[in-house]
């Protein structure tokens, strides 16, 4: 990022693909409800022998791919927020104070939103449904829920959304590293989908959970990035039938 204290003007936004992009693959989700893909995919990781997922205990999956995993984006989150608080001290961090904020921000709020939806939903685990072993009635996102012996807590994908949530590095990088930001873009997309598949090895969610956590994601640190670092250029801003660029 530049050592100067100005703060570039950014690239415009193109909302067709910010807001339709997630907008499409959301009426997918909803449409592909009316199928059992979700049920389909998580048999293949369910094993009819051992009654149990392939990956349910897993040390690698479970110890790596999602404890120390999450830890490492965590730390993510606890260096952009020491780095934010150094720089009102260090003079080369004070240029990128309110990149450093958005970060924090936005990855505090997109890995914070699951625990409120999950209580609200009461979306049932793989794992806990009668079809791999488990009590509970399994149901759809959209459908009443049965009586449960103990609600459901997964939807969407949290552990999913810990990865997605470093979509908030594309966004603070874009308007200074362009190539960074598209590495931090490839980053976090990978990443999440990494998180998203070791839970579904392990039968802690379907893929729609995590597809939906990844929207989510990417919807919070869009808007964190309009609200707190956003800057058109003034032409921009006086001219808005002009064709916007691509995000």
């Amino acid at each position: 990022m530049s050592a100067t204290f100005s703060r570039p003007t950014s690239r415009p936004l193109n909302y067709w693909i910010c807001l339709g992009i997630p907008a499409v693959i959301a009426i997918a989700l909803c449409l592909l409800e009316l199928t059992n893909i979700d049920m389909d995919i998580e048999k293949l990781f369910y094993s009819t022998v051992d009654h149990a997922f392939i990956g349910r205990h897993s040390h690698w999956l479970e110890d790596i791919l999602h404890d120390r995993a999450k830890q490492l984006v965590i730390a993510i989150g606890v260096f952009g927020a020491l780095g934010y608080f150094a720089s009102f001290k260090v003079k080369r961090l004070m240029p990128i104070r309110k990149e450093l904020a958005c970060l924090v921000v936005a990855m505090t709020l997109a890995t914070s939103y699951t625990p409120p939806l999950k209580t609200v939903t009461g979306v049932q685990c793989p794992w806990d449904v009668t079809e791999f072993g488990g009590k509970e009635t399994y149901s759809k996102l959209f459908e009443h829920r049965p009586v449960a012996i103990e609600a459901g807590r997964c939807w969407p994908g949290g552990h999913a959304a810990t990865g997605f949530a470093l979509f908030a590095l594309f966004f603070v990088l874009r308007d200074r590293r362009p190539r960074m930001a598209r590495a931090g873009l490839l980053f976090a997309f990978g990443l999440g989908t990494l998180f998203s598949v070791v839970r579904m090895i392990q039968g802690a969610h379907f893929l729609s959970h995590n597809v939906w956590a990844a929207i989510f994601c990417w919807l919070i640190c869009l808007a964190t990035y309009r609200v707190m670092l956003y800057r058109p250029h003034p032409a921009v801003q006086k001219a808005p039938k002009v064709a916007l660029a691509t995000a």
